[in-house]
């Protein structure tokens, strides 16, 4: 098979970004006979060493480089292919659920200046994003029309699949919004938090404050600087703040956007508390701790040895 321009084929961002790194060439200068197994497993160290990316993440990746050299080996077969065999997916060892305390919430939430417009911005998409469990797309998608404040305040929004849901808002949250919204004079079709020229908000827009606010934080909540909190982290947030609240599984599906219980049953796995309660119900109320306690006899005896 004649060689093509790796370019030509358009090949996954972020590949053509380490492979020009790694080979001092630009993306249109490339044949797919640069692109060898060692390469592409170095390219996949990359992504969970220095992309931070997860393990779903890689995988996606490795999918798309496959599809890459499946369709450039249609006009003749390849005798090799660089992303097969020595480079199969992985499978993770379960799924991490990282989540706030509420300490750590109260932490977080106390940081943004709230006497600068930017700094109630902060704090009122901390705040709904940890009280709603929106994803960061859907928080960043929100218009001053999707917000309803009068009886039963909640918040309307489409996720994925194209799914429509509202989430219930706190009375004191929906004060703020009010307050918010009425202060800027914002129209229906306004982001509800705008960047600093009105457009919406980017994900990594929403990624940088919590790299902003996190640290800041963790001087008055030390736990803070252990956990590495993400947007998506404030979402579990929610999630573990409805199930130590006592809501049952199936509405925190409903609550979340998720298809099925199946997504939510992980909150369960991850939450200690709720496993030290059923202990609790599961244990015998008349059994007690009792320990060995030796006879005066016994004593006497081994005090002789």
């Amino acid at each position: 098979m004649a060689e093509r321009s790796v370019a030509r084929l358009i090949a996954p961002p972020p590949l053509l970004h380490y492979v020009q790194r790694e080979l001092g060439r630009t993306p249109a200068a490339l044949d797919l006979a640069d692109i060898d197994a060692d390469l592409v497993g170095g390219f996949l160290d990359h992504l969970e060493a220095e992309r931070n990316n997860g393990i779903a993440t890689r995988n996606a990746r490795l999918v798309a480089i496959h599809s890459l050299f499946g369709y450039a080996a249609l006009p003749r077969a390849r005798p090799t292919h660089p992303a097969r065999p020595g480079h199969p997916q992985k499978r993770p060892d379960s799924t991490d659920v990282r989540f706030l305390t509420r300490a750590e919430t109260d932490a977080l939430l106390a940081v943004p200046d709230q006497s600068t417009p930017l700094g109630r911005r902060d704090h009122l998409l901390l705040l709904v994003a940890m009280q709603t469990g929106l994803r960061v797309s859907e928080i960043t998608s929100l218009t001053c029309a999707d917000v309803e404040l009068g009886t039963g305040a909640h918040l309307r929004c489409t996720g994925k699949g194209r799914k429509h849901r509202v989430t219930p808002l706190t009375r004191p949250t929906a004060r703020l919004l009010q307050h918010w919204i009425t202060d800027r004079r914002a129209g229906p079709s306004d982001p509800l938090f705008p960047n600093r020229t009105g457009g919406r908000l980017s994900r990594d827009a929403v990624a940088d404050l919590l790299t902003k606010y996190v640290p800041a934080a963790s001087a008055t909540c030390p736990t803070l600087a252990a956990k590495n909190v993400t947007p998506h982290t404030l979402r579990h947030t929610a999630a573990m703040a409805l199930l130590h609240a006592g809501v049952d599984t199936s509405t925190i599906a409903l609550w979340l956007g998720h298809a099925s219980t199946k997504a939510t049953d992980v909150y369960l796995h991850a939450d200690l508390a709720t496993k030290e309660k059923a202990l609790a119900r599961k244990a015998p109320p008349e059994v007690g701790t009792r320990r060995y306690r030796p006879s005066d006899s016994l004593l006497a005896f081994l005090e002789s040895l």
